[in-house]
């Protein structure tokens, strides 16, 4: 069988896999916090068809000769740029300027997102939309952030500060604090624009147990209110891709139907 055929095969095989990862970038434009996909291409193993020579007293060197045998996925990686903020005027919308992720939690275990879309519940807890406490620091050593109910009014600053006034005095709750991850690449999605610490991720931790820091600090970003980070897919770019590797899709499946054509003929030699 011909070997072009096979390449021709992994081709398709990665430009779909391509596809799929530019479908669900175009798919998510316009979710709060969300990351890009990228994918990278690397070569398979080629066939040895001569070794290499060393030159000699009589005779120069000579160059391997190799054939490839297609193509397979290098990465898949999410890009973790800044997305573009969009005002909302909505004191419970939080974008963050900067590096540094948001930390929620279900009780059981942490996340870490930069959709900042957060909630009060029933009993002023700030909670995303699954209802997953935004982790905080308060005096009371609670790592949930609670608003009183008779509260009139709260305001979250930029270092990460809540407080709230109930019309006679500004009380501090306490601090939202962030992740510090040197590698936001090595996290792992989880669906509903959560993250989960990788083996890779680098998030900042103290006798193995990840520590969490104040906004500003340990290379993190700052809190802007009553805005969103969007997601940091580039439209025109995506579209840019998806044409690419729509034509590489049909150079492989030209690939494929040259060489089947050429397995015809050679069929035919005996007619």
């Amino acid at each position: 069988m011909l070997r072009s055929m096979y390449a021709g095969i992994s081709g398709m095989k990665n430009f779909q896999t391509k596809l799929d990862v530019i479908g669900n970038n175009i798919a998510n434009v316009n979710t709060v916090g969300f990351k890009k996909g990228r994918i990278t291409f690397q070569d398979m193993m080629s066939q040895m068809s001569a070794s290499a020579q060393g030159a000699t007293a009589n005779r120069g060197g000579i160059n391997p000769i190799q054939v490839g045998l297609g193509s397979q996925i290098g990465s898949i990686d999410n890009i973790h740029t800044q997305g573009f903020r969009q005002t909302t005027n909505n004191p419970l919308d939080l974008a963050l300027e900067g590096d540094g992720m948001f930390v929620v939690s279900d009780g059981e275990r942490e996340y870490y997102t930069r959709a900042g879309n957060f909630y009060l519940d029933e009993q002023g807890f700030i909670v995303n939309s699954q209802g997953y406490y935004l982790y905080g620091e308060t005096e009371s050593g609670d790592n949930r952030l609670q608003i009183p109910r008779d509260a009139i009014g709260f305001n979250i600053q930029t270092d990460g500060v809540v407080s709230y006034t109930d019309g006679h005095e500004v009380t501090e709750i306490g601090n939202i604090m962030l992740a510090s991850i040197s590698n936001p690449a090595g996290l792992e999605k989880v669906g509903s624009n959560l993250f989960i610490n990788g083996p890779n991720a680098g998030v900042l931790e103290e006798d193995d147990v990840p520590t969490y820091v104040l906004p500003g600090t340990n290379g993190t970003g700052t809190i802007v209110t009553g805005a969103l980070e969007m997601s940091n897919v580039d439209l025109s770019e995506e579209f840019t891709e998806m044409i690419t590797a729509q034509r590489s899709f049909q150079a492989n499946t030209r690939m494929i139907t040259t060489s089947d054509e050429i397995l015809q003929e050679l069929v035919n030699l005996k007619r």
